[in-house]
């Protein structure tokens, strides 16, 4: 295991400064030197047990990001640290042949605690303070056993800090693989946990984790907003909260309107009047529902009110375009309505038949107004009525007779509608 900071280690003789080697390249030292080192390790190697004990008083003394993981898993940090104060002696013996298995052992610890939360910088912190612990016993050994040999010792310095910093890279890279990696799978678990609650293939024993895990109540009142349009952008008032998910054809963005005592209609109101949507664009907002459970409801109602939308642009809430809605929840069936109310029209110049559809429009804006109809077709309110009698004598459909009324009014937005 790696060094720790001097400030932080106390041992027993100072470390020279030397230029580190390249990895794998072989060191200067004479068969004296290697062999007080080789000599030294043995011991280190029978009394690893004792090294660990040490080593893991240590990390619970001086390392705070890992009195949660000893209090927890005191067992697994114990053999974590046996494990790789062995590999760290065994290389000291071996270089050559356990490099391999001591990398493996480095990246294996990194990747644990990664996935445990602990910072890179407290797993650092205990490789180095591993290594020092290495070196402080290596020098006690050879102090114990001939002091003369200290002078030796001092010269295979290099090696043992070099090996700690090796395996400080490895397991940097190690723990930063493991963070990319488990980045990319909360991403994609989050974003399949969205398209499940969009969808309805959410279980209703899964929403309260859902809820936890995307930041939104479980309970309130929602709306959908379906978006249609070339990299459409949403911006919506600021506090508002929102989950967003990008399906074929469309995109949707889920809002929280408020808690279950809310008003949620004056909500959606006021956020229909808010958000900005670029030009050319379409958003249709459906009716608000209660919960997430609803959310799959709440999407269907989003794209019956997208389909009303103007093709050129603009919004539409549900709630106040529903005769709209009816006619493009059932394509099929709002074709036979315009051809049962207007089919006698279409004997009829093109020109022709629009101005009478064009005038019966706005008179049906102007609430009835002859007046007011004329003023904005610049005609008088006579032609207006007497374009009005042509339409009722063509089609025989009764402008004072309510039921047809309702038909000509649906008709003529199932047209729109169908028309684009």
């Amino acid at each position: 295991m790696p060094h720790v900071l001097q400030s932080r280690t106390r041992v027993l003789y100072e470390v020279p400064a030397v230029a580190p080697r390249a990895p794998g390249s072989r060191s200067l030292l004479d068969a004296d030197a290697v062999a007080v080192l080789h000599r030294a390790s043995r011991v280190l190697l029978d009394e690893l047990p004792a090294l660990t004990d040490r080593l893991v008083a240590a990390l619970r003394e001086r390392e705070p990001a890992y009195r949660s993981a000893l209090a927890s898993h005191p067992a697994e940090v114990w053999h974590e640290v046996h494990r790789s104060l062995r590999h760290s002696v065994t290389s000291l013996l071996e270089p050559g042949g356990t490099r391999e298995a001591a990398h493996r052992t480095s990246a294996q610890i990194a990747e644990t605690r990664a996935e445990r939360g602990l910072p890179l910088d407290a797993l650092l912190h205990a490789f180095r303070l591993g290594g020092a612990m290495v070196w402080q016993g290596l020098v006690e050994e050879t102090a114990r056993g001939n002091p003369d040999d200290m002078r030796l010792l001092i010269h295979v310095a290099t090696d043992v800090w070099n090996f700690v910093d090796e395996h400080c890279g490895v397991v940097a890279e190690a723990y930063h693989r493991t963070e990319r990696r488990m980045a990319w799978q909360r991403e994609n678990w989050l974003r399949l946990l969205t398209a499940s609650l969009f969808d309805g293939s959410a279980r209703l024993a899964d929403l309260p984790d859902a809820a936890d895990a995307l930041g939104l109540p479980e309970e309130g009142w929602y709306a959908v907003i379906a978006l249609a349009g070339d990299d459409v952008r949403l911006t919506l008032p600021a506090g508002t909260r929102s989950l967003h998910h990008g399906d074929s054809g469309a995109r949707y963005v889920l809002v929280l309107l408020g808690d279950a005592e809310g008003d949620p209609a004056a909500e959606l109101a006021s956020l229909a009047a808010a958000f900005a949507l670029p030009p050319g664009a379409r958003a249709g907002i459906g009716s608000p529902v209660e919960g997430l459970a609803a959310v799959p409801d709440a999407r269907r109602l989003a794209d019956t009110a997208l389909r009303a939308c103007p093709r050129g642009g603009g919004t539409v809430l549900l709630d106040e375009r529903l005769p709209d809605a009816l006619v493009v929840s059932s394509p099929d069936l709002a074709a036979a309505l315009v051809a049962r109310v207007l089919g006698p029209l279409s004997s009829l110049e093109h020109t022709d038949r629009d101005l009478l559809l064009d005038t019966l429009t706005v008179w049906l804006e102007a609430d009835g107004s002859a007046q007011r109809a004329g003023a904005r077709l610049y005609c008088h309110r006579n032609t207006v009525l007497n374009r009005l009698r042509r339409f009722e004598q063509l089609t025989g459909r009764s402008l004072t007779r309510v039921g047809d009324m309702v038909e000509v009014s649906l008709a003529l937005g199932a047209r729109r509608l169908l028309d684009g």
